[in-house]
């Protein structure tokens, strides 16, 4: 049985008291398998990410999709901007989960500077049909993600060192988080589609990234960089994302795992 979901505490939070570690992790890519032609497979990720070096920005938006909780199980849905992760064993990253605890749906805002752990942002009330704007950017040493509830006004941001960060991807992503209690990714929930970009979104600058010789949409990138990924399990899709819009900012992921 998949433990528990973290209950917050009924007293509201103090101005400092705006994180609490996350009941899940988000972890980097796994069971990679590259096809050569600027698609991938993933058996925890869908969506896309843009290869490079030295990243310096990766700005995203998205809609907080519905998860929809008609099976007694857990199940889990992340959706996130990140650097790192790709070719790399860090991630630095921020986004939303839409979860099912049981047939009870769950939202929430998360960062992360993996390996770290999560943390839930409990400053920020999330519900589905939220424009979401995130982003994450290195500089003097740091990370700095910042996340924001363009519907509501909400914002949080947070600061961190990644020792071991390469700074070699930046991504875009819908992900069925961990863990299971042997360390596994766990059961995605049903959250239909979830849109993401300026298209989509009406948040300007988004979904771009910045490295040492690109600077703009996902679709500016040179097309051996940019990845294309649906997330499949033992050879069955899970989620499926459409191909970039024309202006190469905006896409959308579908959930496939009937």
């Amino acid at each position: 049985m998949l433990p528990a979901f973290a209950q917050a505490s009924g007293a509201p939070p103090s101005p400092e008291t705006t994180e609490k570690v996350a009941p899940r992790q988000h972890r980097p890519i796994r069971d990679r398998v590259d096809h050569g032609d600027g698609t991938s497979t993933s058996s925890n990720w869908s969506g896309y990410a843009v290869t490079g070096s030295s990243f310096t920005s990766a700005k995203g938006s998205w809609i907080v999709p519905k998860a929809t909780c008609t099976s007694t199980a857990h199940q889990y849905a992340s959706f996130w901007v990140g650097i790192d992760g790709y070719s790399s064993t860090t991630v630095e990253q921020t986004g939303t989960d839409s979860d099912c605890a049981g047939k009870t749906a769950q939202y929430y805002a998360w960062y992360e500077f993996y390996p770290n752990p999560s943390f839930e942002i409990t400053s920020m009330t999330i519900k589905p049909g939220d424009h979401m704007s995130a982003k994450v950017v290195y500089s003097s040493s740091k990370f700095t993600i910042t996340i924001t509830d363009v519907t509501t006004g909400k914002t949080f941001s947070k600061s961190a060192t990644v020792s071991s960060a390469k700074r070699t991807s930046a991504e875009w992503i819908a992900e069925a988080p961990c863990c299971t209690s042997s360390g596994g990714i766990l059961p995605l929930a049903n959250f239909t589609e979830v849109l993401f970009g300026d298209d989509n979104t009406g948040v300007t600058g988004t979904c771009n990234a910045k490295d040492s010789s690109t600077n703009g949409p996902i679709g500016t990138f040179p097309a051996s960089a940019i990845q294309e990924i649906t997330m499949e399990k033992n050879s069955v899709k899970e989620a499926i994302p459409t191909k970039l819009s024309s202006d190469g900012t905006s896409f959308s992921v579908t959930w496939a795992a009937h």
